[in-house]
């Protein structure tokens, strides 16, 4: 595990330019010497859905800190079929927690430390899941774990996570097919907002610049 959770730190490394300070401590195995030869990592489960990679910068100028989600895109029509199914409450059951989008758990990675209403998160790579609650608040759900596939969100994950911070539920106008995440700039705080829509729900979270 150590070995994987290495390679792990490396992808993103490469990927994004830069080692997430929350995974710098599994930078390097603990004992190189005696460690075991490295197997190759188990090959992924076959992905259903598009994926997407969004950025946002935050703060001014192009080269201000950016932040970075990416995530797959599952469709609430029925592959094959013009059959729509029903997203929230059935598709995504309420009171469970849904990796928020499909295949990979979804990835945030952020150059700078950010505030979600209070809660502090450390400059790095977090997995994001939410929490959809038909009867109370949807939760976007921060962990630390990173890397591993989207389900199940078993009891050893769960032990790693950060922050459950509370979502603002809206309705939208029109139906959407295809999950969507956004990154959208607030100029108001010079921070962002995470909005995540499908079906005709919309679920947020503003956040800002740690100071």
């Amino acid at each position: 595990m150590k070995n994987l959770n290495y390679l792990l730190v490396l992808a993103v490394t490469s990927i994004f330019g830069f080692l997430p300070l929350a995974a710098q401590t599994a930078a390097a195995p603990a004992d190189t010497a005696a460690a075991a030869p490295i197997a190759p990592p188990p090959a992924p489960a076959a992905r259903l859905s598009p994926h997407e990679t969004i950025s946002l910068h935050v703060g001014s100028g192009r080269n201000a800190p950016l932040v970075t989600i990416t995530y797959g895109r599952p469709l609430s029509k029925k592959a094959g079929t013009t059959e729509v199914r029903k997203v929230w409450g059935a598709l995504v059951p309420w009171g469970q927690v849904w990796r928020m989008g499909s295949d990979e758990a979804t990835t945030l990675i952020t150059q700078v430390p950010l505030d979600f209403n209070g809660t502090t998160v450390p400059a790095g790579a977090y997995t994001l899941c939410m929490f959809p609650d038909d009867k109370g608040t949807t939760k976007l759900i921060i962990n630390k774990q990173i890397g591993q596939w989207g389900i199940p969100y078993t009891p050893a994950i769960q032990a790693n996570e950060l922050a459950r911070v509370d979502m603002k539920k809206d309705t939208l106008n029109a139906q959407v097919d295809e999950f969507t995440i956004a990154l959208v700039a607030d100029p108001a705080t010079g921070g962002g907002i995470i909005k995540a829509f499908w079906e005709t729900t919309q679920y947020s979270v503003g956040f800002t610049v740690k100071k």
